[in-house]
């Protein structure tokens, strides 16, 4: 009997490539994503290539409490892997920016990936087996200036996936974070609100690396993944220099990666 995974934002980027690995390995899927025509591509491009079941629900998952309203849909499916890979970035300085969209990202990146966390480890714990893997960012590990929210919310999901995978050991039950660089998907397209590219793309992975990278991390039952020897480096250097300087960094390359 095939077990059940769970990827929210699996219609592209990193949830596609990541539900493609997981249907490789004869995962039924239950694919959520807010864009409904995109599901239905990735539903029919799966289901043709392997022998699994896709199940697929557009839904917003920035509204509070939708991921009670997720686990009413699935029933009784049993849950053996959760993806929390939905998430979006908004550039601009904090004041400045819609409320209303950073409440959106605040809600998604963090209450709803902690409360279907929450709902399903819960089962997981109980069976004694199941993986979580959040998808965190190298931006989990200095602020952001230009995108602070996003930064801050990657550096909350880091921290929660470590803090429960620590409480978790013994149980069968493994959570990891996976944290990657600049990774080409329609992220970047989302945060500059146009159709503009990354200036700055020399460290710019690719989505199907990346996921491979994560998914082995993953089964593996690695507690945090960076992927990329580079970022590794990076991801240190808050520990070497001053995090205003850090932080001075992070917005240059911000305001270079959006200009005109």
């Amino acid at each position: 009997m095939n077990k059940t995974a769970l990827v929210t934002g699996g219609a592209s980027g990193l949830g596609f490539e990541l539900a493609l690995l997981l249907a490789k390995d004869e995962y039924n899927l239950v694919l959520i994503d807010i864009d409904a025509e995109k599901l239905k591509e990735a539903k029919q491009e799966i289901e043709t290539n392997y022998s699994v079941n896709v199940q697929i629900s557009a839904k917003d998952l920035s509204q509070i409490n939708i991921s009670e309203d997720i686990m009413a849909e699935i029933g009784n499916t049993q849950i053996d892997v959760l993806v929390n890979n939905a998430g979006f970035g908004v550039f601009g300085a904090f004041h400045e920016v819609d409320w209303n969209r950073q409440a959106q990202m605040l809600n998604l990146h963090i209450i709803t990936t902690t409360h279907l966390t929450k709902l399903i480890v819960e089962e997981m714990v109980k069976r004694g087996s199941g993986r979580i893997l959040n998808l965190s960012s190298l931006a989990a590990f200095q602020p952001g200036p230009m995108m602070s929210l996003y930064y801050a919310t990657k550096g909350y999901i880091l921290s929660f996936s470590e803090a429960i995978a620590n409480e978790l050991k013994g149980t069968g039950v493994t959570v990891t974070a996976l944290c990657p660089g600049p990774t080409k998907t329609s992220f970047q397209k989302v945060v500059a609100n146009d159709s503009s590219e990354n200036k700055i793309s020399f460290n710019m992975a690719s989505a199907k690396d990346v996921a491979a990278y994560g998914y082995k991390a993953m089964n593996k039952g690695k507690v945090y993944a960076i992927p990329g020897g580079f970022n590794k480096i990076l991801a240190t250097l808050p520990r070497f220099i001053p995090r205003n300087s850090a932080a001075n960094i992070v917005r240059k390359i911000q305001e270079k990666n959006r200009e005109e």
